[in-house]
C-alpha cells in the first residue's frame, strides 16, 4: 500500500483546517454548553436525566431523517457552487426547505398528540415516563424552526462559509445555557420547571437561531439567497435527482437514529442508572466527536466542489488525503476523551453506580476513536461524491444487519453486565472499517454530478 497519498502537503492542511475549525470550535461550544445542560438537569436526578435522554433519542430520529436529505442538497449546491451556476444553487437550497419541513413536522406533531406511545418505546420505568412526557411536551415544538435552521446552516456551510453558522451557533448554545439555569431552578423570580423549564430554554433558543439564521441570510450576499414568494420553485428533473441522492440518505439517517434507538433500548434493560450513565458518556463524548463535523464540512469543500469543478483526480487525492489526517487527528481526540472520563462525570449528582458506567463507557470509545473516524470518513467521502448507495450498505445496512442482532441475542439471551454489552455493540466496528474502506477504494464516489444535470 502507497501511504504517502494519504499524506498531504502544507497548502491541503491549511485548507482543510480553514474549513473545518469553524464548524469544530461551533459544535465544541454547543457540546460545552449542552455537557452543562445535562449537568444541570442531572442535578434533578437520575429519573430525569434519563427522561430527557430517552426524548432525545427521538429527537435524533427526527433529527438525523433531516439531515440526510439536507446532505443530499448539499452535494449539489456545493458541486454547483464549484462549477459557478447560481441558479441550480437557489434552486436546491429551495428544494431543501421543503425537504425538512416535510420530515420534521410530523415528528413535531407526533412529540405534541402521542407523547406516551413515543417515550414508551425507550422505558418502562414509571419515574422516567413521567420525566419524558414532560419533557416533549414542550420540546416537540423546537422540530418546527428547526427545519428552516437546519436548512440555511447546510446551504451556508456547502457553500464553504462556516464562519457565519459558527456564530450564530455559539449564540444559540449560549442562550439555552441562560435559560436553562432560569427556568430548571427557577431563578430571577421565575418558578422551578425542572425538565419542562429545560424544554423550555430549547424552544426559546431554537426560535432565536431560526431568526438570527433569517436575518443573517438577508444581510449577506449568499449565492443561495432566494425570495419567500420563490422557495416553491425549483425544476422537477433537479428535484427528482436530487430525492435520488437523498433517499439512501435519508433512509439511512433514520435506520440510523432509530438502530441507536433500538440499542439505548437494550442497554436501557440493565437498569435506570444505565440510561443515566449512557447520558452522560454520550453528552460528553460529544465534545471530541465534533471532529466529525469538521471533517464532513471539509470532504464537501475540498471533495464535492472539486468534483463540480471537474477537477477529478484533485478530488480523488484530497478524500485519500483526508482519510489520512482524520485519523491521525482521531488519535489525539481518542486520548483526550479517554482523560475526561477521570473528570467529568464526577460533576454530576447521580448514583455511583451510573458514574462508572460512563467512565467505562468513555474508556470504550476512547480507545475506538480512531475507528469510529476511518469508518466516518469513508462514509463522507463516498458521501461527497454522490455515492449514496454505499452509504446506505455500510452505515444502516451493517447496524441492522450485524450490530443490532448481535447485540440483540446478547441484550436478551445471555447475562452479560451493560459493560459486557457495551463491548459486543462496539466490536464489530472493526469489521465495518474493512468493509468502508473497500468501498472507497473502488472510487465510484470520483463522480461529478453537475455533469448530469448541466443540461
Amino acid at each position: 500500500m502507497n501511504w504517502r497519498k494519504y499524506v498531504g502537503n502544507k497548502e491541503f492542511y491549511k485548507t482543510a483546517l480553514a474549513v473545518a475549525i469553524p464548524l469544530m470550535f461551533q459544535q465544541l461550544i454547543t457540546s460545552s454548553v449542552n455537557l452543562i445542560d445535562n449537568m444541570m438537569v442531572g442535578q434533578l436526578g437520575d429519573a430525569a436525566l434519563g427522561g430527557v435522554a430517552a426524548v432525545n433519542r427521538y429527537y435524533m430520529i427526527a433529527t438525523f431523517g433531516t439531515n440526510g436529505v439536507l446532505a443530499a442538497a448539499a452535494i449539489f449546491i456545493a458541486q454547483y457552487f464549484g462549477a459557478k451556476d447560481m441558479q441550480k444553487i437557489k434552486e436546491s437550497f429551495r428544494f431543501s426547505i421543503l425537504s425538512a419541513f416535510v420530515i420534521m413536522v410530523p415528528f413535531g406533531l407526533a412529540g405534541l398528540f402521542v407523547p406516551e406511545m413515543i417515550v414508551k418505546f425507550f422505558t418502562d420505568d414509571v419515574y422516567i415516563l413521567k420525566e419524558s412526557i414532560d419533557y416533549i411536551g414542550v420540546a416537540a415544538y423546537t422540530f418546527f424552526p428547526m427545519a428552516l435552521s437546519l436548512s440555511i446552516t447546510n446551504a451556508f456551510r456547502a457553500c464553504g462559509e462556516t464562519k457565519k453558522p459558527l456564530i450564530i451557533g455559539i449564540l444559540t448554545a449560549l442562550c439555552n445555557c441562560a435559560f436553562n439555569y432560569i427556568f430548571i431552578f427557577g431563578h430571577f423570580g421565575f418558578p422551578m420547571m425542572g425538565v419542562k423549564g429545560a424544554a423550555l430554554a430549547t424552544l426559546i433558543a431554537r426560535v432565536f437561531e431560526m431568526v438570527t439564521l433569517l436575518v443573517v441570510l438577508k444581510c449577506s450576499d449568499m449565492p443561495f439567497k432566494t425570495r419567500v414568494k420563490n422557495v416553491m420553485k425549483f425544476p422537477l428533473d433537479l428535484a427528482k435527482r436530487i430525492m435520488i441522492k437523498a433517499a439512501p440518505l435519508a433512509v439511512n439517517e433514520v435506520l440510523w437514529s432509530t438502530g441507536m434507538a433500538t440499542i439505548f433500548k437494550f442497554y436501557s434493560t440493565r437498569g435506570p442508572e444505565v440510561m443515566s450513565g449512557y447520558s452522560i458518556s454520550s453528552t460528553t463524548s460529544d465534545l471530541f466527536f465534533v471532529l466529525f463535523g469538521g471533517m464532513a464540512v471539509a470532504s464537501n469543500v475540498l471533495i464535492s466542489q472539486e468534483l463540480g469543478a471537474n477537477h477529478l483526480e484533485e478530488a480523488r487525492d484530497n478524500g485519500y488525503r483526508l482519510l489520512g489526517f482524520s485519523t491521525a487527528l482521531a488519535i489525539v481526540f481518542g486520548a483526550a476523551m479517554f482523560g475526561s472520563s477521570y473528570i467529568v462525570p464526577n460533576l454530576y449528582n447521580v448514583t455511583e453506580a451510573a458514574k462508572e458506567v460512563a467512565v467505562s463507557m468513555l474508556h470504550i470509545q476512547g480507545l475506538m476513536f480512531w475507528n469510529y473516524m476511518f469508518t466516518c470518513m469513508c462514509y463522507f467521502i463516498l458521501r461527497a461524491g454522490g455515492d449514496t448507495k454505499n452509504t446506505l450498505l455500510m452505515d444502516s445496512g451493517f447496524m441492522w444487519t450485524c450490530n443490532i442482532p448481535l447485540l440483540g441475542l446478547a441484550t436478551y439471551f445471555t447475562n452479560l453486565p451493560i459493560i459486557g454489552l457495551y463491548l459486543v455493540g462496539q466490536a464489530t466496528d472493526f469489521i465495518k472499517l474493512v468493509i468502508s474502506f473497500k468501498m472507497v477504494r473502488k472510487e465510484k464516489w470520483v463522480h461529478n454530478l453537475t455533469a448530469e444535470t448541466s443540461n
